[in-house]
């Protein structure tokens, strides 16, 4: 008899470039409360988890957009202020959650404050302010030139994440426009 040899594969070595379709619900749930457990060992208030599942949020943020160019193969990102915050909206957003964020709005008074609403957020399954999305933006953003500070907040209208550009954002998208 012949004994057949398989390849045992590992996910390490699996190529980038390949996806295989979308998580399942209940695995993003165990991962999702495996690092809220984590989180809430290691800290004293809620405040401190807050700020823990943001920074986890940052570095998710910053490698899921590499892969994410790295798969469609595009070699440019958005250096502008609105085209990249609409990019976050509709195609970043759709990658990460199999969705569009539903609105983005700019504060009315205040030139550097801009709104990303998701109405039915799938983490609010699982927390009631969902700081590691803020993470996940200002990752998103910061990473690509955009220093921001992004806060969430709960409403009737659904999770409303508030994107708070720096200066220097403001001024350079200021000089972009005046060429």
């Amino acid at each position: 008899m012949q004994a057949s040899t398989r390849l045992k594969s590992s996910t390490l070595d699996r190529s980038l470039q390949k996806t295989k379709g979308d998580a399942n619900l209940s695995t993003f749930a165990l991962l999702f409360s495996e690092m809220v457990q984590y989180s809430q060992n290691r800290v004293d208030n809620i405040h401190d988890l807050q700020n823990r599942l943001a920074d986890f949020g940052k570095h998710v943020g910053i490698r899921v957009l590499d892969l994410f160019f790295l798969r469609v193969g595009k070699d440019k990102r958005e250096v502008r202020l609105t085209p990249m915050l609409v990019f976050i909206q509709k195609v970043f957003w759709k990658y990460l959650f199999n969705r569009e964020a539903d609105n983005l709005e700019q504060h009315a008074q205040e030139a550097n404050v801009y709104y990303l609403i998701e109405r039915e957020c799938l983490v609010n399954k699982f927390i009631s302010v969902p700081n590691d999305k803020t993470g996940i933006i200002e990752g998103v953003l910061c990473s690509s030139g955009f220093t921001c500070k992004v806060l969430a907040q709960q409403g009737p209208r659904g999770t409303t994440y508030i994107i708070n550009f720096d200066k220097s954002v403001m001024e350079r998208e200021s000089r972009l426009d005046s060429k």
